[in-house]
């Protein structure tokens, strides 16, 4: 039940003139079964026979009086306290007053008896919820966020020809009001005494008083005309251009009039938080996100972590350095007052938001310290207050307009929150919150097709900083408009149609801070620093940046009521004629000093892997399986397969097992119609030879795709024929390399198959007539480090690709001894396996999350781990320290043989 549902109900209930059921009303609207609510209504379960006394064991013991409410109150918990099972809750009122108190936390609840609605959360013990936890999910936002659903639902359905624009902006509007109603910035609920004081029950003159409110809220006191009503005189200017837009007129009806006046009634706007709220009220305006209502910010620790390392830590540090220095604070004072920052995808506003509160907190701390040194001195004078942080040091650029206007509204309700704190930690310093202030510039626009420079104008010298959380969208989720957008901001780079979409604002990033003292962190997943695009991207961002700091991967958790969330890095990158004294890597709970960052996120050259065409060093090829693109029509299920050699055993040489990452792995069976011309000719009169021709010429005739159509005439025929196969030589045994599988696992579970016998799907790679020491060293975790940290990544999978995870992997020198043991390995994987029987991933372990994961088999396990150590003694002769220096050492020799080529 959503919060606004609990406290309508419990509205409900204490709005009622008659309170003799109250209590058990009151009850049903928790997680008391109906059962039990009935045998207590019948005098079931009751402790006292006294008028107007019941008791639930463990849950409550509830009495209602006329007599003096404290009196009464004392005298039931000396009976509480004399029972061997205590209830969750006490629960004293006379319907004027309530008392309650919570045994187990002994928390207290004292409050008018019509604020109960507001205070449910007291009681969710009943549901299993502590009030600690409730409090953690933001309580106050989340009540503003479902009250606003509601009206927003409720205007847009009375109003269906309304604007976006205007229903967005009259939405934002009375935000600011009910806002300004409770925090002092208005009369104390000024705005909602006026309304239910001069519109109609029915809400029928309800656009004119808005319409009314609104005008008179952009103009001065002395320039309003002076027929204004006088009800409006008691209104300030606010300013701002926050009412500068006229009011675009709606229909309003009793039922919206009065949801505006329950969320200025049952809303405590004060305990706001702006840098959640606002993602929140832009979930209320967007449908496909209404569901996730309050799930989905950016929370505060994690825009810190960002902003610490980018600039907090250094103002931080300088502030504890200067402290008994009045004038270097004084410096630092104005230092903060001229830093520009800017969001290129700012959202609702989060880092902003974050960014500007703590540059306020440590612009109050600056004075408090400078106030000590002057008191400590004997003059005796406090420091006068003059504003350094202000709102026009802020810049963000968004394409949702709604998320625009509620960034600047978050903006000005953080700006007063500060002030407020201002005034509590200083005496005397004042800072006025009206006429709102603008902020730099929050732009409503594309940030790929706008100018950054002329948004945030700077000179060379100037102390600029870009951060955020832009989105991600790999290459293969990219709309047409976005992957035009990528293509014309690398414009000639090959390899753009690779890139991530965020990989623009690192490129715009890395071309606004070069050759300036600005610097720039973005949130990012991990694919950019992975695979092809570290060779696309970072060898063209390294020859003007360089990397400052980074988070290795970790969870970014965008919920208030979970920790789920993608898999990230954050990088912080500087112009790379910028002098930095010191780089670090956060990696889990560990920070390090780096002497160089590189593309890969750890302490090394900036040496790159490219994706090679050619191995590195001399092997087998790789090569893809085969793809059919055949409607189903060459294809065939283990059961299809069965009954076609049972009726046409003739047909049976020409079936082959179908390889690709489910067969191989999961054990799963599938066939495929493998024939030549020659091959075809004998068969074609075959009647179920026939029907899946027929099948295959169908769906090629009718694709979209022109090259495909081609191949129509040919329905026999794989259209993408692995090079191997063109020979038709079916011999020997090859090594099948699944193209994705779980990231989870110790190793990805290869296979080495015979080709007699086998077709390779285009769902894995092929090493054709490979040896099998060539099998052990795939399967080491020499090799499995190589691909974990330069491998591509498919979300929660590892993606193998020919060019990187095998072309460029480094094989150490060997000798025949050297390949003979590594044979006699594999036959021992393959041995074990045999034995062993199951799945490749029953053997290999199931990684699913949750209670059905199966770890990797023990014996297959330790004859792995007799492997590894093998494998890393033919890369070094002492034993490695872990994996970081596995890929230093895998990195090394790549660097050697790429300088030979």
């Amino acid at each position: 039940m959503a919060i606004t549902e609990i406290e309508d109900k419990i509205s409900e209930i204490i709005e009622k003139d008659d309170h003799s059921n109250f209590i058990y009303d009151f009850l049903g609207v928790y997680d008391i079964p109906k059962a039990t609510i009935t045998k207590l209504k019948n005098g079931f379960n009751n402790l006292s026979k006294e008028d107007g006394e019941i008791y639930l064991k463990n849950k409550l013991y509830y009495k209602e009086t006329a007599q003096n409410l404290m009196q009464t109150f004392t005298n039931v918990k000396a009976k509480v306290d004399e029972l061997g099972t205590k209830p969750r809750y006490i629960f004293v009122t006379d319907f004027k007053e309530i008392l309650a108190y919570d045994t187990k936390n002994e928390d207290t609840l004292s409050i008018p008896f019509k604020r109960l609605p507001q205070k449910f959360e007291f009681f969710l013990a009943w549901n299993g919820i502590e009030k600690a936890d409730f409090d953690k999910e933001n309580p106050a936002d989340i009540r503003a966020a479902e009250r606003f659903a509601k009206l927003y639902d409720l205007i847009i359905k009375d109003n269906p020809n309304a604007t976006r624009k205007g229903l967005n902006l009259f939405l934002i509007r009375i935000l600011f009001c009910l806002f300004a109603e409770d925090t002092d910035i208005f009369e104390k609920n000024l705005f909602t005494n006026r309304l239910k004081q001069l519109t109609e029950l029915d809400g029928s003159n309800l656009d004119e008083f808005i319409g009314q409110l609104f005008s008179v809220l952009d103009v001065k006191r002395e320039d309003r005309p002076s027929d204004t009503p006088g009800w409006l005189a008691d209104f300030p200017y606010v300013d701002g251009d926050l009412f500068k837009d006229p009011h675009e007129s709606l229909k309003f009806t009793a039922k919206s009039r009065k949801l505006i006046i329950d969320a200025g009634e049952k809303l405590e706007w004060d305990q706001i938080n702006p840098d959640i709220l606002g993602s929140m009220l832009q979930s209320v305006a967007s449908e496909d996100s209404r569901s996730q209502l309050g799930m989905h910010y950016t929370s505060v620790p994690n825009i810190m972590k960002v902003i610490k390392p980018l600039f907090l830590d250094d103002l931080r540090e300088e502030f504890e350095k200067d402290k008994g220095d009045y004038q270097k604070l004084a410096q630092l004072y104005v230092r903060i007052g001229n830093i520009k920052f800017m969001d290129p995808a700012c959202g609702s506003g989060n880092f902003l938001i974050v960014t500007y509160k703590q540059l306020r907190q440590l612009e109050i701390d600056i004075i408090k310290e400078q106030n000590r040194i002057v008191l400590e001195e004997g003059s005796g004078e406090a420091v006068m207050y003059v504003p350094s942080v202000t709102l026009d040091q802020f810049y963000g650029i968004e394409i949702d307009d709604f998320a625009c206007d509620i960034t600047r509204l978050s903006l000005w309700i953080a700006e007063h929150q500060m002030n407020i704190k201002l005034r509590e930690e200083i005496d005397n310093a004042v800072r006025s919150t009206l006429p709102l202030q603008h902020a730099g510039a929050i732009v409503c626009g594309n940030a790929l097709r706008l100018d950054w420079e002329k948004i945030l104008p700077h000179r060379k010298d100037d102390e600029v900083y870009l951060f955020g959380n832009p989105p991600y969208l790999g290459h293969s989720k990219q709309s047409k408009i976005q992957k035009k957008e990528v293509r014309d901001t690398f414009l000639n780079i090959k390899g753009n149609g690779y890139l991530d979409y965020i990989s623009c604002w690192f490129y715009l990033g890395s071309k606004f801070i070069s050759r300036t003292k600005g610097e720039c962190a973005f949130v990012t997943t991990n694919s950019i620093c992975e695979g092809e695009q570290v060779g696309i991207l970072w060898k063209l961002l390294m020859e003007i940046i360089k990397i400052k700091f980074a988070y290795r991967s970790f969870k970014w958790s965008n919920s208030a009521r979970s920790n789920a969330g993608v898999t990230v890095n954050i990088i912080g990158i500087v112009s790379k004629e910028k002098n930095i004294f010191h780089k670090y890597i956060f990696d889990a709970d560990m920070k390090k000093e780096a002497k160089n960052i590189s593309p890969y996120l750890i302490d090394y050259k900036n040496t790159i892997v490219f994706d090679l065409k050619t191995p590195l060093t001399p092997r087998p090829t790789i090569e893809f399986g085969n793809k059919p693109t055949d409607g189903g029509g060459l294809i065939f299920s283990l059961k299809e397969y069965q009954s076609t050699i049972l009726k046409y055993p003739e047909l049976k040489p020409y079936l082959k097992e179908y390889i690709g990452s489910e067969e191989l792995i999961k054990g799963k069976k599938r066939y495929v119609l493998w024939l030549s011309n020659t091959d075809y000719q004998k068969v074609r009169c075959n009647p179920l030879i026939n029907n899946r021709m027929n099948i295959v010429k169908e769906a090629r005739t009718n694709s979209t795709t022109k090259s495909t159509n081609k191949w129509a005439d040919k329905p026999y025929s794989f259209k993408q024929i692995a090079p191997f196969y063109k020979n038709n030589k079916l011999t020997g045994y090859s090594i099948i390399i699944p193209a994705v599988s779980s990231k989870n696992r110790k190793y990805i579970p290869m296979g080495f198959v015979s080709n007699e016998t086998a077709i390779l799907s285009n769902r894995v790679y092929g090493i054709f007539n490979a040896n099998l020491w060539l099998f052990s060293l795939l399967e080491s975790k020499m090799h499995m480090t190589w691909i974990n940290f330069v491998g591509g990544k498919l979300e929660t999978n590892f993606s193998y690709s020919s060019g990187i995870c095998y072309n460029a992997f480094p094989f150490p020198e060997l000798t025949d001894s050297n390949k003979q043991s590594l044979t006699k390995y594999a036959l021992r994987l393959l041995d074990v396996r045999e034995e062993i029987g199951g799945t490749l991933a029953e053997q290999y372990g199931k990684p699913y999350a949750d209670k059905k994961s199966v770890p990797m088999n023990r014996k297959l396990e330790e004859i792995h781990n007799e492997l590894d150590i093998f494998v890393d003694r033919l890369y070094q002769t002492k034993n490695f320290t872990g994996d970081l220096e596995r890929f230093k050492c895998l990195i090394a020799i790549y660097e050697k043989e790429l300088l030979k080529k």
